[in-house]
């Protein structure tokens, strides 16, 4: 993965520290390996953050923060990546836990209504926890592992396609250097 690529998109690891709730990590938040975009950082930081944001926990970027931190992986992908779970695609996330958690568990699914206040959690959790939690989880193991392997593949592929490019130039620079060679000795 070409790191300008994701410079450019992920924020500034100032505007990730000095966010009220992740600041609180103080003087954990100084390990460089937390800020480094390489192959291992970057993957982990994937695996990190897709996990955690298929989780139906509250404060998921404090957490993913904290795993960040204790895996020592870039912290600042874990943290955006856990904003793939938003008000906007939570209900089709969560639906999809569920209905994957009654297919495994060998329940037929009621009809499953989703809403984010109180009064849902109070009624309705009791009857669809198992199922959601399983299949969260399901998708929250799956996506982490897919989504590591894909980062550590591509940046591979990167890598090597940057090789075959230098070896590539490193070749034509000879073959002019030798040509260069040539024609002087030929003009002597």
């Amino acid at each position: 993965m070409p790191k300008r690529l994701i410079k450019q998109w992920i924020p500034k690891s100032h505007t990730i520290r000095n966010h009220p709730y992740i600041s609180m990590f103080g003087t954990l938040l100084h390990d460089p390996n937390l800020w480094h975009l390489n192959r291992r950082s970057v993957s982990g930081g994937f695996a990190v953050g897709l996990f955690i944001a298929f989780m139906p926990i509250p404060f998921q970027m404090v957490v993913a923060a904290a795993i960040a931190i204790g895996s020592r992986v870039n912290i600042v992908v874990s943290v955006v990546l856990c904003w793939i779970t938003n008000p906007i695609t939570i209900t089709p996330f969560f639906y999809t836990a569920y209905t994957l958690g009654n297919l495994l568990l060998g329940e037929k699914g009621g009809k499953f209504s989703f809403e984010m206040s109180w009064a849902w959690l109070q009624s309705s959790l009791g009857s669809v926890w198992q199922p959601l939690l399983l299949g969260c989880f399901i998708l929250a193991v799956t996506s982490a592992i897919l989504g590591s392997l894909t980062i550590r593949l591509l940046w591979r592929w990167q890598v090597v396609q940057n090789w075959e490019k230098r070896g590539k130039l490193r070749h034509l620079r000879k073959k002019h250097a030798a040509h260069i060679q040539a024609n002087s000795d030929d003009s002597l």
